[in-house]
């Protein structure tokens, strides 16, 4: 498996257990009242289980099984899905983080738009990968 994929992944399972735990702590809350501000974390936990864990899975994967079209073991230009790794990884905490900067308000924008531009960085790095059959 290639080292960015294993990045991807590794980072996917770790929001997947991040996502779980505030989830459950919510759950808890639910049938034991004892915290009303565990309510606060379902933006995170969205974003963690949607972007940090679903996505970046699939980019992980796509990454890895995308076909290369030679028999050298470059994968094309990697920088681009480096690049496209760490905006989706920093899009992910802006997300997480902007509802306690109240005085920001474009900062739940600036993230989304990271996620975004990672998509399009993604996108752009496994183009020329991506062909028809038969051609």
């Amino acid at each position: 498996m290639p080292l960015l994929s294993a990045f991807f992944i590794r980072t996917g399972l770790i929001y997947l257990a991040l996502g779980f735990t505030f989830g459950g702590l919510m759950l808890f809350n639910k049938g034991v009242p004892v915290m009303p501000a565990a309510w606060s974390l379902l933006p995170a936990h969205i974003e963690l289980l949607l972007i940090g864990w679903t996505i970046q899975l699939i980019l992980g994967v796509a990454f890895w099984i995308l076909p290369r079209f030679s028999h050298a073991p470059a994968r094309g230009k990697e920088g681009l899905a480096w690049i496209s790794y760490y905006m989706i990884n920093a899009g992910i905490w802006v997300d997480i983080f902007s509802p306690l900067s109240h005085d920001l308000p474009w900062l739940p924008l600036f993230g989304r738009l990271l996620e975004v531009g990672s998509a399009l960085v993604f996108a752009l790095y496994a183009w020329p990968r991506i062909k028809a059959t038969g051609v």
